[in-house]
């Protein structure tokens, strides 16, 4: 705030010497109107001259300034002298409209005399009184020229006294109002000084809100946001804690049998042991891999929006058919039927490819694991009006109503299920659907009428395409 106020002082000092210059013109301008007035009525015209009636007193009292110079002139229409000082310059033809100053009334302008400025008032007096002022008879007016001059010394006075005036109040005023405004400024910001004190204070764990009773009321809206940013980051903290201790409590089971397998194999003598031993070791080394993928791709699926989340125009009936095809051999190898429907073969969407392969390949390992031997999975693409549904649907046990809202959190299992799995896929599959604005429901399967195995539905909603979610590039 000091900045402006300095570069406003000069501004002020500026524009005060012009309005002072401008004040102290008016009153001496109706000074000179009077005196060329007051000539003017004194200049007659006798049987064709013209002549001045101004006794001696009368002139120096039209010349009597105890500071400025003053000077008149009265001359004919032909420009001839009359009367008064000689050598005062004549009004120039473009000088106040040119022939728009002979219309009887005064007119102002600057000269100069002897190198001196002077400010002359003037105007044209018309001798034929029958004539209008503005005759336009080719017969060449009779109009004498009446000119009263003056030096400018007076008006600098006056311009300066006000300038003095209003100006060294100023260099007393800047001052004060500078320290009060460092003094205003200085009070005002201590309590952000000691709320930043207070923050940087704090231990790095410490994500408790702020108290908002000890800041400013200027900035409370501020400090309800960090503290409702400081909420979220203390949920996500806990959140990422908590996968991480389920992350490390999951992995333990599968490194543990691989420990105690590979024990178990090395106090083995009998072969076959052995090859059971090492069959058991690699199941472990599976689960294991296949639990550090899906820990891999829930994390990337999670930063995924951080790091920004390119979307392309993506035919989701291609992509679908292409993901089928990728887990034919896994269906083969646990003896169910995988299939692949589409109402469309133009269904587009706008999406992530990779993304959207991961989501898909979790709902058929999903229910290939679920589904038992000789049952069936189908994958179906197809629209409902404007919008885009990718179903897969199985014959396996099902999912419980009141279990398909936990099916979803990280590391859910459901109790009595006899199927591996590390509960993941399904934490993935919510978290990618998120990211590209669709909506997940479950539903039993209703080509399935097994009491026993009515199957599950996985639907996945997508919105309509929008333009501007294309990736530009």
């Amino acid at each position: 705030m000091l900045a402006p106020l300095l570069l406003l002082w000069p501004m002020s000092i500026v524009i005060t010497y012009l309005v002072a210059k401008s004040i102290a013109n008016q009153p001496f301008d109706h000074a000179l109107e009077d005196r060329v007035t007051v000539l003017a009525q004194q200049v007659r015209e006798e049987n064709g001259v013209i002549n001045t009636r101004l006794p001696g007193s009368a002139r120096d009292i039209l010349r009597a300034d105890d500071i400025d110079s003053v000077y008149f002139q009265v001359s004919d229409a032909a420009g001839r002298h009359v009367d008064g000082d000689a050598e005062l310059p004549r009004p120039r033809s473009h000088d106040n409209d040119g022939d728009g100053d002979k219309d009887g009334a005064v007119h102002f302008r600057s000269a100069t005399l002897h190198g001196t400025p002077l400010r002359v008032a003037y105007l044209y007096i018309n001798l034929d009184p029958l004539a209008p002022p503005d005759s336009s008879s080719p017969v060449f007016p009779r109009k004498a020229l009446v000119q009263v001059a003056e030096t400018l010394d007076k008006r600098a006075l006056l311009a300066n006294e006000i300038i003095k005036g209003v100006i060294l109040p100023q260099f007393i005023i800047l001052p004060i109002i500078l320290a009060l405004v460092w003094f205003a400024l200085s009070r005002g910001l201590s309590p952000l000084a000691a709320l930043q004190e207070r923050i940087r204070a704090r231990p790095s764990d410490d994500l408790s809100p702020i108290d908002s009773r000890q800041v400013p009321e200027e900035i409370s809206p501020l400090v309800g946001s960090l503290n409702d940013m400081l909420g979220r980051l203390s949920q996500t903290i806990d959140m990422q804690k908590r996968f991480i201790a389920d992350a490390a409590h999951q992995m333990k089971t599968p490194l543990a049998g691989m420990r105690m397998q590979s024990e178990l194999a090395l106090r083995q003598l009998d072969p076959d042991e052995i090859h059971r031993s090492l069959e058991q070791l690699a199941k472990s080394s599976e689960s294991a891999t296949r639990l550090v993928n899906q820990l891999l791709a829930l994390a990337r699926a999670e930063n995924q929006p951080h790091a920004g989340l390119a979307f392309d125009e993506i035919n989701l009936a291609g992509l679908a058919r292409d993901v089928v095809q990728d887990w034919v051999q896994a269906s083969f190898a646990h003896r169910i039927d995988l299939g692949y429907e589409a109402q469309d073969e133009d269904v587009v969407i706008a999406g992530n490819a990779l993304m959207l392969r991961e989501l898909l390949s979790n709902l058929i390992d999903n229910a290939l694991r679920y589904t038992p031997a000789g049952g069936s999975v189908t994958v179906q693409v197809r629209r409902d009006g404007e919008r885009a549904l990718l179903e897969v649907e199985d014959t396996g046990p099902g999912i419980a109503p009141h279990e398909r809202a936990h099916v979803f959190e990280r590391f859910y299992r459901i109790l009595g299920s006899s199927a591996s799995g590390s509960g993941l896929g399904l934490a993935i599959v919510r978290e990618i659907a998120g990211q590209h604005g669709a909506e997940v429901d479950i539903f039993n399967n209703p080509r399935s009428h097994s009491a026993k195995f009515p199957g599950s539905l996985f639907r996945l909603t997508f919105p309509p395409p929008v333009h501007d979610d294309f990736d530009a590039a």
